[in-house]
């Protein structure tokens, strides 16, 4: 149950973090960090059934991602401010709405910014509920961490379940199989998911406007999203603990791979990181490189559990 809590305060950690460090860098932190702290803790849990010589160079290579998920960050909200500034100093009309009159009809004619452009990143400011700009660029790395270190315990909580390294049971009280440990995980982290939303409905942090819980169940916007969201976040959970019963929870982490589809989600789908500096593009490169070679040095470290008889 302790690995539900985990992961629930890690998610919600993440979904603000979000806001400030972006998609793409958020979730390449957070997977580093977990690899780096989790997998360290699985190997020796598991009783170093990976091979440890691939095993922890693939950790550093996580580590240098870290490094150069915080360099990238950096660099865009460098990137950023300057634009801002270019803009202000140009005596061009900052609105939230740039709208132009056509004199012949009447009508009106939105003009769309363009990606990456400073009008476009003051628009996405107008629109969303988490306010950004003036902000310190550790406090969104901050909540990044903590996420991170969040995601980097809710493995090794399930693995000690399932296989009571600490021996917490009594003798002769068999171990609990992946699906019953997989329940009580799911429980916990829905429990605390519900008291930790209602909680921040009513006070809010990062002087997001107050709410309800009348007002949460009447707003059934984009909730699609969030019921697929949650039924593949609880599929890929299963499915990774299944492999690290077999295959050891160290290797098991290699699905923290996930930054690479969230990449081109965040760069492609929601224009992360366009029109920035040449170096903004050479540290994002670096790090999902390095990203890519540390996750497949993690799963060529897999070796097998070994089952004793009792």
């Amino acid at each position: 149950m302790a690995g539900g809590v985990f992961l629930s305060l890690g998610n919600l950690s993440t979904q603000y973090a979000w806001a400030f460090v972006g998609l793409s860098v958020t979730e390449v932190i957070t997977s580093s960090i977990a690899v780096v702290l989790g997998t360290t803790l699985n190997y020796f849990l598991d009783d170093r059934i990976n091979r440890a010589e691939i095993l922890f160079p693939g950790v550093g290579c996580f580590l240098v991602a870290v490094c150069l998920g915080s360099a990238v960050h950096s660099s865009n909200a460098a990137d950023n401010e300057k634009k801002l500034v270019r803009l202000s100093t140009s005596r061009e009309t900052i609105s939230y709405e740039d709208e132009t009159k056509d004199l012949e009809n009447g009508t009106h004619k939105e003009e769309k910014a363009k990606v990456g452009s400073a009008h476009h990143l003051i628009e996405l400011e107008n629109k969303r509920a988490i306010k950004v700009f003036g902000k310190s660029i550790w406090l969104g790395l901050s909540i990044t961490f903590f996420a991170g270190v969040c995601y980097s315990l809710f493995s090794p909580t399930f693995n000690l379940a399932t296989n009571n390294q600490w021996h917490m049971m009594k003798r002769g009280t068999p171990n609990l199989v992946v699906y019953t440990a997989f329940f009580y995980f799911s429980l916990s982290f829905f429990v605390i998911a519900v008291i930790l939303n209602v909680w921040f409905l009513y006070r809010p942090v990062l002087n997001l406007p107050k709410s309800s819980l009348t007002s949460y169940l009447k707003d059934w916007k984009g909730r699609n999203w969030a019921f697929l969201a949650g039924v593949l976040c609880g599929l890929g959970n299963g499915l990774q603990f299944m492999g690290g019963q077999a295959a050891g929870y160290a290797a098991a982490d290699c699905v923290q791979a996930l930054p690479l589809v969230s990449t081109f989600w965040g760069v492609v789908c929601f224009g992360e990181y366009w029109r920035s500096s040449k170096r903004t593009y050479v540290l994002l490169t670096s790090m999902l490189f390095m990203f890519i070679v540390a996750v497949a040095v993690l799963i060529a470290s897999s070796g097998h559990r070994k089952v004793y008889s009792r």
